[in-house]
C-alpha cells in the first residue's frame, strides 16, 4: 500500500472519530439539561409555596402606610435633635494641650510657675522671714510652707514627664554584635530613642538569638551579660514599631539599624544624616562617620572607646536640628510632602 493511500486512511478515521466525539458531547450537554429543569421547578414550586404562607400571615397584622411612616420618622429626628442639643456639654479643652514650639512654652509654663510660686509665698508672708507671733502661728507658716513646697515638687514632675513626652521627630541608634563565621554578620544588641530635645525615652539591651562569636566590646560596648538580661527581640520589635509609627525618624546610617529590626519605615519619613548631601561635602562626596560631623559641625567629641547609642542618637538629632529648616525646605518640594511637619 502506498504513503498515500494510508495518509488518506488515516484523514476518514480522524473525521469519523471528531463526529463520534461532538455526538457524546451532545448527548452529555443534552443529560445535564434535563437536571437542570427539574431543580429550577422544584425551586419554584418552594418559593411559590412559602409567599403564600407569608400572605397568609399577613392577615392579622396592621399594616403602616408610607405617609404615616414618613410622618413618624420626622417626629423621631425632630426629637433626637431637640435631646442632643439639650444634653450638649462644651467641649473642654486641655489646658496642658501645647500647640506651638515646645521649647516657648516650657519657658511660658516655668514663668507661671515661678509667678504661682511668688505669690504663694507672698499671701503666706514667707518671703524669707516669719512674722512674729505665738507658736501656733508659727507652726501653721511652718506647714502652708511645706504645702507650698510640695505643690512646686508636684508641678516640676508633670512638667518633667511632659518633656519626656514623645515628639514629631525621633532619633534611633542600634548597636549591633557579630555572628556567623568570623562574626562578620550583624544582630541587634542594643536600641536607643531619643526625642527632639535630646530625652532618652527608649534604652533597651535585646536577647541573642543566635550564638554570639564576636560581642564587639571595644566598638558596641556590648557585654555577654548586658545580652543575657536583655529584652526578647519580638518585644523590642513591637515597641520600636509602635513608636515610630507616624513619625519623622532621624538616624545615621538609618538602613542598617532598620535592617537589624527586620522593620522598614516610610521614604518620606525619614531623616538620614549619612546621606544628607551638604554633610557630604565635608568628605568630598564620600559618607561621613557620625564621629567626623560630630566634630566638625557641633564641635563635640563622641565614641571614645566603648559607643554609646544614647550618645551617637542624641548626636544624630542635634545635627538634623542644626539644618532642619533647610533640609525640609528641600523635602516639601518633593511631591506629597506636608509643609506643616516642622510646626508640629
Amino acid at each position: 500500500m502506498s504513503n498515500g493511500c494510508l495518509v488518506q486512511l488515516c484523514y476518514v478515521l480522524l473525521i469519523c472519530v471528531d463526529y463520534l466525539l461532538n455526538i457524546i458531547f451532545t448527548l452529555y450537554n443534552y443529560l445535564l439539561i434535563i437536571p437542570k429543569l427539574l431543580l429550577k421547578h422544584f425551586v419554584n414550586v418552594n418559593m411559590t409555596e412559602s409567599a403564600k404562607k407569608r400572605k397568609r400571615n399577613t392577615d392579622n397584622q396592621t399594616v403602616s402606610t408610607r405617609g404615616a411612616i414618613n410622618v413618624n420618622w420626622q417626629k423621631l429626628l425632630s426629637s433626637k435633635l431637640i435631646m442632643d442639643n439639650n444634653t450638649e456639654k462644651p467641649v473642654e479643652t486641655d489646658k496642658n494641650h501645647y500647640t506651638g514650639t515646645f521649647r516657648r512654652t516650657r519657658k511660658k509654663q516655668t514663668r507661671q510657675i515661678n509667678n504661682t510660686v511668688e505669690n504663694n509665698l507672698k499671701s503666706l508672708n514667707l518671703s524669707g522671714t516669719y512674722s512674729k507671733g505665738n507658736g501656733s502661728d508659727h507652726k501653721t507658716n511652718i506647714l502652708e510652707h511645706n504645702t507650698v513646697n510640695n505643690k512646686i515638687a508636684q508641678n516640676d514632675n508633670e512638667f518633667r514627664k511632659k518633656k519626656n513626652n514623645l515628639t514629631k521627630f525621633l532619633a534611633m541608634d542600634c548597636e549591633m554584635v557579630g555572628i556567623g563565621h568570623g562574626g562578620n554578620d550583624n544582630m541587634l544588641a542594643r536600641v536607643s530613642l531619643v526625642n527632639k530635645f535630646g530625652d532618652c525615652i527608649y534604652d533597651k539591651y535585646v536577647k541573642a538569638r543566635e550564638e554570639v562569636t564576636d560581642y564587639r566590646t571595644d566598638i558596641s560596648g556590648v557585654r555577654r551579660e548586658d545580652l543575657l538580661n536583655g529584652e526578647d527581640f519580638t518585644v523590642v520589635q513591637k515597641e520600636i514599631s509602635e513608636l515610630i509609627r507616624g513619625r519623622i525618624l532621624v538616624g545615621h546610617s538609618l538602613k542598617n539599624d532598620l535592617a537589624v529590626l527586620f522593620l522598614s519605615h516610610p521614604k518620606r519619613s525619614i531623616r538620614d544624616t549619612s546621606r544628607y548631601k551638604p554633610f557630604r561635602k565635608i568628605t568630598k562626596g564620600s559618607t561621613p562617620s557620625l564621629k567626623r560631623l560630630a566634630k566638625e559641625i557641633l564641635g563635640i567629641e563622641i565614641q571614645h572607646g566603648e559607643h554609646s547609642s544614647v550618645e551617637d542618637a542624641r548626636a544624630t538629632m542635634q545635627l538634623y536640628c542644626t539644618v532642619a529648616k533647610k533640609w525640609e525646605a528641600t523635602m516639601s518640594e518633593k511631591r506629597g510632602y506636608d509643609r506643616r511637619i516642622l510646626e508640629e
